[in-house]
């Protein structure tokens, strides 16, 4: 039976979704709201995994074949650490720029006749409650939504704020791989996490302690400063060249989780419902995959609450690993100082299975040259 959908946000998750229920029923009602414009965006490039891209192609080989085309592929994390850089293989990735992301998305939404409302904001949820007409109403609206805050007592969510400080920039300086780059300082040490997204840009994002952040001078200086002082941190990094803005600030990550994603017939999808840290891949990632989880839920049972309830069982603990893989990944990062005194190799070894997602066997099955190695300094007595 045809459905009535609603979609608060028109974000990679809401978008996804969106297209997703229209290729499954075209009879189906779906309006996205979104309180921005098309082309608003924040950020540079996102991150998606091999599985990422299978769950488009097989939701919507259309734009699986236009992402594709515009995206940047690498299997490297490179390391850089006491000026050395050090590669491990067989990690398979792809970047592609935020906004070509959603205007493929919203592109493919239109052909398949998803009523898109921008500049839209819904101003009294209660228009759109559970008891509103929709038969479906999907939070999908951010790490700050307003039908999470709306439903607080039944999702239950909690909000995690963490310790460093990140920026999120550019720069036309291309990393053919994820790149890991840590810069100690006298103030104390930035990371940075780089990759290419597009022919001629990169992703270029600086971490650092609150405590470095402060000392430094960055809570004191504008934007501009900002990324000059910063440019200058990674000089050899950048090969000098400059870093770029997009209404970049200092902020801390905020881990969001939450007890339930259903209420009713509401429900919430991408970061309304969880994030992950940048460092273990992209919050975009997951936010997609959750989005055609869900509309894979409705393809499976014919009423509501049945695919809701669905749905939450079967993904909401894939997510909840996930989230614990990443906090693992963020706390490392967080206390990555302290094993700088590591040799490059086994400091690139540490890092590689930071979190528990990648033990000794998957390293040596992705990149034996680098596990032998390891290896290596190891019999030498070396401190790994």
């Amino acid at each position: 039976m045809p459905l009535k959908i609603a979609v608060l946000g028109g974000g990679p998750a809401g978008l996804a979704f969106a297209l997703s229920m229209k290729k499954l029923d075209p009879e189906h009602q779906v309006r996205v709201y979104e309180r921005n414009a098309p082309t608003d965006t924040f950020g540079w490039g996102v991150v998606f995994s091999g599985k990422t891209m299978s769950f488009l192609r097989d939701t919507d080989p259309a734009s699986h074949a236009a992402l594709l085309a515009q995206a940047q592929t690498w299997d490297n994390v490179d390391v850089v650490h006491r000026g050395e850089l050090i590669t491990v293989r067989g990690n398979a990735f792809c970047g592609i720029a935020r906004i070509a992301l959603l205007t493929i998305l919203q592109r493919r939404c239109a052909e398949t006749g998803v009523e898109l409302r921008f500049r839209t904001p819904i101003g009294n949820l209660d228009e759109i409650g559970p008891r509103s007409g929709w038969d479906l109403i999907v939070g999908a609206d951010g790490i700050g939504s307003s039908v999470r805050s709306r439903f607080a007592a039944a999702f239950v969510p909690t909000l995690d704020l963490r310790k460093n400080r990140y920026i999120w920039l550019g720069t036309n300086r291309l990393f053919h791989g994820l790149t890991l780059t840590f810069r100690p300082t006298p103030h104390g040490l930035f990371t940075a996490h780089s990759y290419k997204f597009c022919p001629t840009t990169s992703t270029f994002i600086v971490e650092c302690p609150e405590a470095t952040w402060s000392a430094a001078g960055f809570d004191s200086v504008g934007d501009e400063e900002t990324r000059r002082r910063l440019a200058e941190i990674f000089r050899d990094d950048l090969d000098g060249r400059p870093l770029l803005s997009n209404n970049a600030r200092w902020i801390k990550f905020t881990i969001v989780k939450n007890r339930r994603w259903v209420h009713e017939n509401v429900v919430l999808l991408g970061d309304a419902a969880h994030t992950a840290h940048f460092s273990i891949g992209s919050g975009t990632k997951l936010a997609v995959e959750s989005a055609v989880a869900l509309a894979r839920a409705f393809a499976a049972h014919a009423d509501v609450p049945a695919a809701l309830a669905a749905f939450e069982a079967a993904r909401k603990p894939e997510v909840d690993a996930y989230q614990d893989f990443a906090l693992s990944s963020l706390t490392w990062f967080e206390e990555a100082q302290e094993l700088l005194w590591l040799a490059p190799i086994p400091f690139a070894y540490r890092l590689m299975t930071r979190s528990g997602k990648v033990d000794h066997q998957n390293l040596a099955a992705r990149d034996p040259g680098f596990v032998a190695a390891y290896e290596r300094a190891r019999a030498a007595g070396e401190p790994t």
